[in-house]
């Protein structure tokens, strides 16, 4: 493969890790990363020794119905380092609805990674991001939510679960 197929590569699994987090789709999530993946969320508040300590922070915090989320990665730098080992910097932004708790989170910072070839497939060694800014909103009472992960549906966020 090319220099510019690898790093092509590089994008598409980054891509998966953000759509499996928004989908909660953990266990796929965790394929994407080495057993001795590392993990360093929100500027080192959450840090986990391997994809497994990682994975289970995300199921208890993240896998409710209480709970939606969009992340995008933007602009990535990715920089090969050898045949098997790269590194990328990505914007990070992203969204977080805590229905139960009535909140919006929204932040952005830049996510960290390092990266190492498994046969012919990259995974994940290292992420982690560092935020730039976060604010937290309640969400008003009368807001109307469409919810894909919870039983019906929709629900009046004032109205609770």
């Amino acid at each position: 493969m090319s220099d510019a197929d690898e790093i092509e590569a590089i994008r598409q699994l980054k891509y998966r890790y953000f759509r499996f987090l928004d989908q909660k789709r953990y266990d796929d999530l965790a394929e994407l990363c080495i057993p001795e993946c590392t993990f360093s969320y929100h500027s080192g508040t959450y840090t986990y020794p391997n994809r497994d300590a990682a994975v289970a922070f995300l199921k208890e915090r993240m896998h409710r119905p209480e709970c939606l989320s969009l992340h995008q990665g933007h602009h990535p730098e990715i920089t090969l380092r050898s045949a098997t080992t790269a590194a990328g910097i990505w914007y990070l932004q992203d969204v977080v609805f805590f229905l139960d708790e009535r909140t919006r989170l929204e932040g952005n910072g830049w996510y960290e990674d390092r990266y190492v070839k498994v046969g012919p497939d990259w995974k994940i060694a290292h992420t982690g991001y560092d935020r730039s800014f976060e604010i937290t909103t309640p969400l008003p009472d009368d807001a109307m939510v469409f919810n894909g992960f919870a039983e019906g549906g929709a629900f009046r966020a004032g109205a609770g679960f």
